[in-house]
């Protein structure tokens, strides 16, 4: 096989859940870009659409559809959609999440559930429904969308933010542990943990963000374009001996003293 066909996703149809806007938009642009059909859903259904006719007027067969993760009859029927539309589902980035940013000893029990059930429960429940489709196949990858702060523990003063930090690290262990359970279909199941790439998410971080800047070795923060490479590579044959695996994409910022 050559080189540039490991990468290459003809013929191959991706979900990308909440690849209505910023990293979820720039993977769901960089399958695209390798020949894939991309399903965008999200619960705004009018981001999904935004960038699914986009693609169509590159020459892309796009869906946009809209989904609250936390539901299980709505991802049905993603699920359903897509296979009816494509007969296939090769691809899963599992990148729709949430946020809650309070002091640790003043969350409720609320908003933990909300991340929570967005961030981990959404995710496995996503990850289920497609797995069925793609152990019928014999094939398929997994990815999901994680965080350094699922990796180690962050400064309140750079982020308070504790329920999404702990629900990335179940994140982490959910990944490995399902790509064990999933290998026998030959299913990957993969992570990549960005660090601090400016998006709403991150709108907390303007007033340290110079002081976040210093701790990066790489010396800036992560681009769109950082993102693209890491989600195709691991969309494509060129990972299929890799699964259980999360990959940063940080800077070196976790390495570093």
């Amino acid at each position: 096989m050559d080189v540039m066909d490991l990468f290459h996703l003809q013929n191959r149809t991706a979900i990308v859940t909440g690849g209505g806007k910023g990293l979820g938009e720039q993977m769901a642009n960089a399958l695209a870009e390798a020949g894939a059909n991309v399903v965008i859903c999200s619960r705004n259904l009018e981001d999904c659409q935004k960038i699914s006719e986009q693609l169509v007027k590159k020459g892309v067969q796009s869906l946009a559809i809209t989904c609250d993760i936390t539901n299980q009859a709505d991802i049905q029927a993603v699920i359903d959609q897509t296979v009816q539309h494509f007969g296939t589902i090769d691809i899963l980035i599992n990148n729709s999440g949430t946020s809650w940013i309070a002091p640790t000893l003043e969350i409720t029990a609320d908003q933990w559930d909300k991340v929570m059930n967005v961030n981990l429960k959404g995710m496995f429940l996503f990850s289920q429904a497609a797995g069925k489709i793609m152990a019928q196949q014999g094939n398929g990858k997994i990815i999901n969308i994680s965080s350094i702060t699922g990796i180690k523990g962050t400064n309140p003063a750079f982020l308070d933010a504790i329920a999404y930090s702990t629900s990335k690290g179940a994140v982490n262990a959910l990944t490995k542990d399902l790509a064990i359970k999933l290998a026998q279909h030959n299913i990957q199941v993969n992570a990549i943990a960005p660090g601090f790439f400016p998006s709403k998410k991150t709108k907390a971080f303007d007033q340290t963000s110079h002081i976040i800047l210093k701790r990066i070795p790489a010396g800036r923060f992560g681009t769109d374009q950082d993102i693209k490479g890491a989600a195709l590579f691991l969309s494509s044959n060129a990972s299929d001996y890799i699964t259980g695996q999360v990959l940063v994409i940080d800077g070196g910022l976790i390495s570093g003293i």
